[in-house]
């Protein structure tokens, strides 16, 4: 088995999860674990030195893409774009944390580079591991409704982009994977956080309806200024709902469908992140047809959060 080298972009605290993963599919002898970048060296160099791995920083990062063969892109949002062209330019296989960009153009750009240069363009919509690891894929049915609320306290991180290209964007792509038609209209209502020295993209408490051209009606919740975290869904079948509380791992099925109650064990859904790192891999590596979710897949779900956003900006306009 050919040995890929590996290396993360971006020392942050999502680069520093992602280096975890590569540590351990080290240890598995899946890759080698090259190193880190990161535009300050020093934040680099404090990553690297804890993981035994080299540091590359500023003007360096051509350096770094001629020693890999995989890279994962946990930069800052606004910089997904700008760094994954210039690896997948370079031929180097590309996982991209969500969201895959922060305009439609740079979506379509990077997917057509991918194909240009036959490589695999992953992205990091993790939480579709729990979907499988509970049987909702298998369902014999279309849902014909979902209602999603995820809700998240005052944080300081991620304030480069809108509470929906931030948290609503896992659930769009959840409800994408489950939906048969295309989105259409989108009604929201938004609220933006009013503080003092407070500075952020976007709103940061967003509600929107999608109509998909079937028939199905999905409703998103997101909130970074809720008093207390929330994660939940309830799909609505012709058989039947599904209640899930994402946060504390349960569901409530009120349907006749056999989903896996213990879904919560399943190795897939206790670590949803390296299953998503792993099965990239393993699609680089020949073993897999496509990672957990491809460019294209991530594209559809970038390019409904920025229509929400439209209508976001559309509705504070008006």
């Amino acid at each position: 088995m050919t040995v890929l080298r590996a290396g993360v972009a971006g020392a942050g605290v999502f680069g520093g999860y992602h280096a975890n993963k590569y540590k351990e599919a080290e240890a598995a002898g899946r890759v080698r674990f090259v190193g880190i970048y990161d535009l300050d060296k020093s934040r680099a160099e404090a990553a690297a030195e804890k993981l035994g791995v080299k540091a590359f920083g500023g003007d360096e990062f051509e350096t770094f893409l001629a020693e890999l063969d995989v890279i994962t892109v946990a930069v800052p949002a606004f910089a997904h774009a700008q760094v994954a062209l210039r690896a997948l330019a370079a031929g180097v296989h590309t996982y991209v944390e969500k969201p895959l960009a922060i305009t439609v153009e740079d979506g379509d750009a990077m997917v057509a580079m991918a194909a240009e240069k036959g490589v695999v363009l992953a992205c990091g919509h993790q939480e579709r591991a729990v979907f499988e690891a509970m049987g909702l894929y298998a369902v014999p049915e279309r849902p014909l409704r979902m209602e999603a609320v995820r809700n998240g306290t005052v944080s300081t991180r991620n304030l480069d982009v809108s509470v929906v290209l931030d948290l609503m964007i896992h659930d769009l792509d959840l409800g994408l994977t489950l939906a048969a038609g295309e989105a259409g209209g989108v009604e929201v209502s938004a609220r933006f956080r009013e503080e003092v020295g407070y500075t952020a993209v976007g709103a940061d408490e967003v509600s929107a309806e999608v109509k998909f051209d079937d028939g199905f009606v999905a409703t998103f919740a997101a909130s970074r200024m809720a008093e207390a975290r929330e994660r939940t869904m309830r799909l609505v079948y012709p058989s039947g709902e599904v209640f899930i509380d994402l946060l504390n791992r349960k569901f409530e099925n009120g349907t006749p469908f056999d989903l896996n109650p213990d879904f919560a064990q399943a190795d897939i859904a206790r670590d949803p992140l390296g299953t998503s790192v792993f099965r990239f891999l393993d699609t680089v590596a020949g073993q897999r047809d496509t990672p957990l979710a491809t460019g294209e897949e991530a594209l559809k779900a970038l390019c409904l959060a920025l229509a929400i956003d439209d209508a976001v900006s559309g509705k504070d306009a008006a």
